[in-house]
């Protein structure tokens, strides 16, 4: 699978930019125009979110594999590989199979260790929403503000939703992730990555999260021998939060 990507900066050295669950490139846009100064910098739109293609499978071994293709496109022979949430769980199984590609890993506010399903709320108030007989985004907004706590993650969402070309010609309103698939294969987002790995790799979490436990660090030092840690005052949505913080932390490590 070809991934919808965007390329900034022209530095020596690479960064790989993986985004989590509903989310998408787009996210990351501010923080990889900072890193941009001094490093290339791919943004990457992983399968069934963003402009990227869409799939009936959603498993971390197929995002890896995604990513396999694309390094191979774009010819690159060592990167950072960062990633958030869903896609840190990405870039931990990338790791396993294709260690000797990266350099460092950054893997942002998650474990390598199993979840439990926890967005029920979140595809239950998406799947609510009829899409076709909304007209304005507003709409949208009142309908799923019904069912979501949270004036942040509703933003975020609604970050999905675009107007597409209907066969008779008109427009809709869509998500560009592929709800139904990931709604079906929910479970597999939190299937535990349990591999050792020597790639040097910091790990952040936000004081305000619990996907990185102060007891999973004993687990996470048993399988990354080197790894580090840095906590940022902030929720789940670390760099949303805390982009400042996110830029100096990267720019640290790498440095």
């Amino acid at each position: 699978m070809q991934l919808n990507y965007r390329q900034l900066g022209q530095g020596d050295e690479t960064l790989v930019i993986l985004h989590g669950l509903f989310g998408s490139l787009d996210n990351w846009v501010s923080i990889g125009n900072r890193l941009a100064e001094r490093y290339k910098v791919f943004l990457v739109d992983m399968r069934n979110h963003g402009r990227s293609p869409h799939s009936t499978d959603h498993t971390y071994d197929a995002m890896a594999d995604d990513l396999v293709v694309f390094f191979d496109q774009h010819q690159i022979k060592a990167a950072t590989l960062i990633g958030h949430s869903m896609g840190g769980k990405v870039a931990m199984t990338f790791a396993h199979g294709h260690a000797h590609l990266l350099n460092r890993m950054v893997v942002i506010d998650i474990a390598p260790r199993a979840y439990p399903v926890h967005h029920d709320l979140i595809i239950r108030a998406l799947q609510a929403v009829d899409l076709s007989s909304i007209t304005t985004r507003n709409e949208a907004e009142d309908e799923l503000s019904r069912l979501i706590e949270g004036n942040d993650t509703l933003q975020f969402l609604l970050k999905n939703l675009y107007r597409e070309k209907t066969t008779d010609g008109r427009t809709q309103f869509a998500w560009r992730f592929n709800l139904d698939v990931i709604a079906d294969e929910i479970q597999e987002v939190g299937i535990p990555q349990p591999w050792r790995c020597e790639v040097p790799t910091l790990f952040i979490r936000g004081s305000r999260s619990d996907y990185i436990r102060d007891s999973d660090i004993k687990e996470i030092e048993k399988l990354y021998p080197d790894a580090g840690f840095l906590t940022l005052e902030t929720g789940h949505w670390v760099h949303a939060e805390d982009p400042k913080g996110v830029i100096r932390a990267l720019q640290a490590f790498m440095e």
